[in-house]
């Protein structure tokens, strides 16, 4: 009896020690991560900040988060400045500038275009979160589905405007900025109903954390939440739907 009560108590410390780490781990990473970026931030801006003006020197202690203040503020006066007329003829002798440096300018031009696009135009960005088969037929692939635009790329390998290719980007466990650009036949992509952010977690976690499904209720029926893009209308009536599609299931083109 005895022996019972030990491992019943050291079963309820131990259930006690995980959840508390559970409460407390994100927190602390994010804290963590929030701390550290201001630190960064801070490093960079106050050696630039007049000493007349950094609360620092007129302090017994540092005061965090006044170097991301002042980026904020500038960040946002440039901004402004960059809508008049006078701000968009100085940005564009300074891109002249950089047109005529050989290295610089991909650089820049290559930095530009991928933060006009995340920050600018909403459109362009990832619109759903897909599968496809790869590496080999039969084994899937988180991907994420860009929105159907036509492309060089589209010109010169498209053979029926019913089934062009797609651009989808296929990031890496447990980095998703990291991953393969490929093109895929539209018919091919099982689209999925989780959004952008429930797929970045079911790739940053290596698959333990999975959204909650949501099922499509029809006419009675839970229907499948997953959908092909390139879904052929619905079976006729009296003829049983397919539940599952999948690329190795269909003839070759």
């Amino acid at each position: 009896m005895s022996d019972l009560f030990k491992i019943s108590a050291m079963t309820r410390l131990r259930n006690y020690f995980l959840t508390g780490f559970i409460v407390c781990a994100p927190l602390a990473i994010t804290a963590y991560i929030a701390w550290s970026f201001i630190g960064w931030v801070d490093s960079w801006v106050k050696p630039y900040i007049p000493a007349t003006y950094n609360p620092d020197n007129y302090l017994s202690v540092r005061v965090p988060g006044f170097g991301l203040i002042v980026a904020l503020v500038l960040i946002t006066l440039i901004g402004f400045l960059t809508a008049n007329i006078i701000g968009r003829s100085i940005i564009s002798i300074g891109e002249r500038v950089l047109d005529r440096m050989p290295l610089v300018r991909g650089i820049y031009r290559a930095l530009k275009q991928i933060f006009e696009t995340v920050l600018s135009n909403k459109n362009e960005m990832f619109r759903t979160v897909g599968l496809v088969e790869y590496p080999r037929k039969g084994v899937w692939s988180l991907v994420f589905v860009a929105g159907e635009k036509r492309t060089e790329i589209n010109e010169k390998l498209d053979e029926d405007d019913e089934d062009p290719l797609m651009a989808v980007f296929m990031p890496c466990t447990p980095n998703p900025t990291t991953g393969f650009l490929m093109y895929v036949r539209k018919s091919e992509i099982v689209v999925l109903d989780m959004s952008i952010e429930d797929g970045a977690k079911l790739i940053v976690s290596a698959g333990l954390v999975a959204p909650e499904i949501k099922s499509k209720i029809k006419s009675g029926k839970i229907a499948p939440a997953i959908e092909t893009i390139g879904n052929p209308a619905i079976a006729e009536a009296g003829q049983p739907a397919r539940s599952k599609r999948t690329a190795s299931s269909r003839p070759n083109r």
